[in-house]
């Protein structure tokens, strides 16, 4: 028996536990508080009588739990309620968000006998709470734009009064700001897909009007336009890169992006990190001021791969790991608490993680070992799939694809879809983890042995990026309006041909907070995950087919 907490088995099947708990509990309480409830319809009384049973409690049959440890086990352990399952599977069209109704508070105003512009009046008293309601859930573009007024000053147009700018004002030590009255207000306004495109690009869209940042890349092609801001003093340490769609490209929505967004977006991933390993290794570079075409990345590519594997004395990397991830979507409680994200239009962030920085100890004496490693959330898959190695013999990403092309359901109906996978081509698989830590998350994987971006060759790249694509618009079909994308990538310089450079897509829903059994790497679903992806393809079907492209769906073995 393996002793990894793992729902992979060598045998390249799935493992997992069922719980069917019958118990008895000993009744300690000494007193009864009986009351009535209410009443019903009838007249007769409802009480709490049920609530004071008067001996011990037997439970016969609770409720079936399978519990799915996760095929990596740093990322704990998910817990599937049958009963909540066999609902979604008799009925496949619940495993869906329903779309925000339509709101307007100025009509709800005239409909209470306000006329005219004393909507607006009420309005400008608000309490901040409800400002930030409206501003996160009207779909009236003249309710947002009247917030826009309440909490920022803009530069107006004299003849057509469009709104052209935002008032500045300096701050100490020569810094510039927007003068917003209402910063609150202002984000969650900004990020209403329904407030007009004009005020969108004058209070956050136009280059340069959230900050000094400088732009160091740009990709246009095709009607995509993209910029690559620089964040010197990030919280990621050593700068990291957003590539934001520009002014001229309002992008809110997953079903507004197009496949050139995506390239466009990837493609400044893969050139920012290939330009600056090709600097660490000392390679010539491609003249400045001019982004690298597809033929000159896959080329300079080829060189650092060969510089760091194929050389027999390979220059040391000071930066041998990426860093990508992506939040799209955004929302604010009227408590004031961020829900997610923090920034308008779709985009990306990356960066570089070093090898090794100066180590310190407590107290101000010398660290035994100087280099302190970095964090990186794919070492963690190469600690493991080690670990795997080491126990089984086995290949753990060999044997996790051969579990999922082997996938029963766990429900055991035979007349029900089995597989895991929602897409695949030559490269890569988009499917549904055994094991889902978000309700909806989907999985993308590499095939063969790459393990981060400068392992995927040209083609690769193109299907990673028409897979995230893919991903996204299935989870956004079904309603999913905030999801984290992140990358699990092996590190540049590390020999081990076994990892696979994974991602993971994780929807925030509604009724999924996050509390103490997800502090605790519980992970609580309601569906079965075979019966996910069938939604899933069904959602990308039109997707492919608008490509003209083969989808090899896998329907299992």
């Amino acid at each position: 028996m393996v002793s990894l907490k793992t729902c992979v088995a060598p045998e390249g099947r799935f493992r997992y536990g069922v719980h069917e708990p019958a118990f008895a509990v000993r009744n300690l309480r000494e007193k009864d508080c009986r009351m009535p409830m209410g009443a019903f319809d009838d007249g007769s009384t409802h009480a709490n009588e049920k609530n004071f049973p008067p001996g011990d409690v037997k439970e016969e049959k609770a409720d079936t739990i399978f519990e799915i440890p996760n095929p990596l086990p740093f990322r704990g352990t998910t817990y599937i309620a049958k009963s909540w399952a066999d609902e979604k599977a008799a009925n496949l069209s619940r495993i869906r968000l329903p779309e925000p109704s339509p709101f307007s508070f100025q009509e709800v105003m005239r409909e209470a006998g306000l006329s005219g512009g004393a909507w607006k009046n009420l309005m400008a008293h608000l309490p901040e709470p409800l400002l930030i309601t409206i501003a996160a859930t009207s779909t009236d573009p003249s309710d947002l734009m009247a917030l826009a007024h309440l909490c920022c000053d803009f530069v107006i147009d004299p003849e057509t009064g469009a709104v052209r700018g935002l008032f500045y004002e300096k701050k100490g030590a020569g810094q510039v700001r927007p003068r917003i009255k209402n910063h609150v207000v202002f984000e969650t306004l900004a990020n209403n897909p329904h407030l007009p495109d004009l005020y969108k690009e004058v209070m956050v869209l136009r280059p340069g009007v959230q900050g000094e940042s400088e732009i160091v890349g740009e990709y246009e092609k095709g009607g995509a336009h993209i910029f690559e801001y620089l964040r010197r003093n990030s919280y990621i340490p050593w700068g990291h890169y957003a590539a934001n769609m520009a002014h001229d490209a309002v992008r809110y929505r997953i079903n507004q992006l197009k496949r050139d967004d995506m390239a466009g977006l990837r493609h400044l991933y893969y050139q920012r990190t290939f330009v600056r390993l090709a600097q660490d290794l000392g390679l010539p570079l491609p003249e400045e001021r001019k982004p690298l075409t597809a033929v000159l990345l896959e080329s300079l590519r080829r060189s650092i791969v060969e510089q760091i594997h194929g050389s027999a004395d390979p220059h040391p990397l000071h930066f041998n790991a990426s860093l990508w991830g992506w939040n799209f979507g955004f929302d604010f409680a009227p408590t004031g608490y961020r829900l997610h994200a923090s920034h308008q239009q779709i985009h990306q962030q990356f960066a570089l993680i070093p090898l090794s920085v100066t180590s310190r100890t407590t107290g101000g004496g010398a660290a035994l070992d100087p280099a302190f490693r970095p964090y990186g959330c794919g070492d963690m898959v190469a600690d493991f799939i080690a670990a795997y190695r080491r126990e089984t013999g086995h290949d753990f990403f060999d044997d996790y694809e051969r579990a999922i092309r082997t996938n029963t359901r766990m429900d055991g109906d035979p007349s029900r879809e089995k597989s895991l996978i929602v897409h695949e081509d030559d490269h890569v698989m988009v499917f549904v983890p055994k094991a889902q830590t978000s309700q909806w998350e989907l999985n993308i994987l590499t095939k063969k042995s790459v393990g981060n971006i400068l392992e995927a060759d040209q083609a690769t790249r193109r299907s990673l990026d028409e897979a995230i694509f893919i991903t996204m618009n299935a989870l956004t079909s079904l309603g999913a309006r905030m999801i984290t994308c992140i990358e699990y990538p092996k590190r540049f310089d590390a020999k081990e041909p076994d990892q696979r450079l994974l991602y993971a897509f994780l929807p925030r829903l509604p009724e999924s907070p996050g509390a103490f059994s997800e502090a605790q790497l519980r992970w609580i679903n309601g569906h079965y995950p075979e019966d996910f992806a069938q939604v899933c393809r069904e959602q990308i079907s039109p997707i492919v087919s608008s490509r003209g492209m083969a989808c090899r769906i896998g329907l299992g073995e």
